[in-house]
């Protein structure tokens, strides 16, 4: 049996304690060992223990660790990440994993340099009910893909948008951070529609993003992506939704429709009466650590995360999301756990996904015309946005 792999977490609070969680687990297999801990503030009490440290330079003087898992604000990703890379660990890095095609050109080219491996955080991409639909599609059950489309509707709360400094902002100390809906907790709906038309690059996007709070960025959104083939992807999801849609991936096809709902790994085929729960998740982790004992493929390198970098480039340059108040929304609560409610809006987003269509072609009469961007191919390969007309 092989050594276990040393691994350290930096960024070990706020959602750093899922990783903690994850860690421990592995560490009970004897898969990896904890190495180190760090992070700006006072450790919070886990399931763990390892030497502490505020400055993650000095953890890898000190401990030069195997592997390091980086969970910190999206804005600090890349000079972390490079300095991982370079110490001579591989990494695990949250997602959004850059925030612009210039960040995740830099940081593909550090890895060139280094030779070191990185594994994205996108765990619904090691879901066995993703394969399972892939494998469907493949074999026809669908018929011929006609678009992809996904909705998700969570509820946010006030507290959610002071939970850190980034929190809510487009940018902090003059760089991208693009904390809203779409760039950080329902990044994984897309990014597994990205998944399933691996190979049919976007040439086109169509933004429309609201806001109902006095943020910088979008707590409501609706996306539509044009792929290289002519079909549409459509994201229409909110952070200010009425009952809770976990997120479903609808898979249009012209022999029936798959949803895969993917935090719970279920799945629906034409044919099934109701959803089947699709056991078999690999941990990203587990997975990183595969891969450098024997070469296993990652399940999320960064060139696969590409498409979805290109089009998260689009909200550096869109239009700040349009406000929305009044009678159009329901305030329940006093602040920090005020929830404001989109009166309408689970339907409105469901038939976005349903129509794969824009909230502003649709009668919902608070939806404004869309920021519009083309995304082509460079000379070395990657992808790059052109701003077509601005609503």
């Amino acid at each position: 049996m092989s050594a276990a792999a040393r691994v350290a977490l930096i960024g070990a609070n706020g959602h750093g304690g899922w990783h903690r969680r994850q860690i421990a687990a592995l560490q009970a297999t004897g898969v990896v060992e904890l190495a180190a801990l760090v992070d700006v503030r006072e450790i919070e009490p886990g399931p763990d223990a390892a030497p502490h440290f505020t400055d993650h330079r000095e953890m890898l003087r000190a401990v030069a660790p195997d592997a390091v898992v980086i969970c910190t604000p999206p804005h600090t990703h890349l000079p972390i990440a490079t300095d991982v890379l370079r110490a001579g660990a591989d990494v695990l890095l949250e997602k959004p994993p850059v925030l612009s095609v210039a960040e995740h050109r830099a940081l593909s080219e550090v890895l060139r340099e280094t030779g070191r491996a990185c594994q994205i955080g996108f765990q619904a991409l090691g879901s066995a009910a993703l394969r399972e639909l892939q494998r469907s599609i493949s074999y026809g059950v669908i018929g011929s893909v006609i678009g992809v489309s996904t909705v998700g509707a969570w509820q946010r709360d006030d507290g959610y948008y002071r939970r850190s400094p980034w929190a809510g902002k487009r940018t902090v100390d003059g760089r991208p951070s693009l904390d809203g809906a779409l760039a950080n907790p329902l990044a994984h709906a897309w990014m597994q529609c990205l998944a399933i038309v691996d190979g049919d690059p976007p040439v086109g996007v169509e933004l429309e993003r609201y806001r109902c709070r006095d943020i910088e960025v979008d707590d409501t959104s609706c996306l539509r992506i044009t792929l290289a083939s002519g079909r549409p992807l459509v994201v229409a999801v909110t952070l200010c939704g009425e009952e809770k849609i976990q997120g479903e991936v609808i898979v249009h096809g012209t022999a029936g429709r798959a949803i895969l709902e993917y935090p719970t790994d279920r799945l629906r085929l034409p044919g099934d009466a109701d959803f089947r729960e699709i056991p078999g998740r690999v941990n990203l982790l587990e997975n990183l650590i595969q891969h450098r004992a024997d070469g296993t493929s990652l399940i999320a390198p960064l060139a696969r995360t590409a498409p979805f970098t290109a089009v998260l480039d689009v909200l550096n340059s869109a239009p700040v999301p349009a406000f929305l108040g009044g009678d159009v929304v329901v305030e329940e609560g006093e602040s920090p756990a005020r929830t404001v409610t989109i009166k309408g809006v689970n339907a409105a987003l469901r038939q976005a996904a349903e129509k794969l269509a824009l909230l502003s072609e649709l009668p919902v009469p608070w939806a404004v015309g869309p920021h519009r961007v083309r995304i082509t191919a460079t000379a070395e390969n990657t992808l790059q946005t052109t701003e077509e007309t601005v609503r």
